[in-house]
C-alpha cells in the first residue's frame, strides 16, 4: 500500500499516456517529461486518453509500486488546459482528492496545481 504524505513530491502528466506501457515505459516517460529520476521516491501520476483511469507509479526503495484506478462511471476531470505545460505538481491532499472523487475543481482553492519546469522537477 502506498501512503501519500505531505512531504512527497507528486508530478502529474497533463497529456494522456498509452496504458499499454508498463513500469519501464512509464519510467522512461517520467525521465523525459518530468525530468525526474523515477527512483527518487516521487509519485508519478498518469491518465489514459479517455480519462477513465489513472496510474500512480512510485519507488519505495525496494521496488516499484504501480496503482491503477479505473472509474466504473464518468471520467476524471483532468488537470491543465490546452497549450499548458506538459506536467504539473500536486500537493498530497490534492492527489488524495483526485483519487477519491476524480475532480479537483471541488476544492475550495482556485487552480491548486502548479506547472513545473524541467529545472523545478529536480527538487530536493
Amino acid at each position: 500500500m502506498i501512503q501519500i504524505t505531505p512531504h512527497m513530491r507528486i508530478f502529474v502528466s497533463v497529456q494522456p499516456v498509452d496504458f499499454r506501457k508498463g513500469i519501464d515505459g512509464l519510467c522512461r516517460i517520467s525521465r523525459e517529461l518530468f525530468q525526474c529520476d523515477p527512483f527518487s521516491g516521487a509519485l508519478l501520476v498518469f491518465c489514459n486518453r479517455q480519462r477513465t483511469a489513472l496510474r500512480v507509479l512510485g519507488f519505495d526503495g525496494h521496488g516499484f509500486w504501480m496503482c491503477h484506478k479505473r472509474l466504473s462511471k464518468g471520467r476524471f476531470r483532468w488537470i491543465g488546459k490546452a497549450g499548458s505545460s506538459r506536467a504539473v505538481s500536486l500537493a498530497a491532499f490534492e492527489l488524495q482528492m483526485l483519487l477519491w472523487n476524480g475532480d479537483l475543481s471541488r476544492l475550495d482553492v482556485p487552480e491548486p496545481w502548479r506547472e513545473i519546469s524541467p529545472a523545478g522537477a529536480q527538487g530536493p
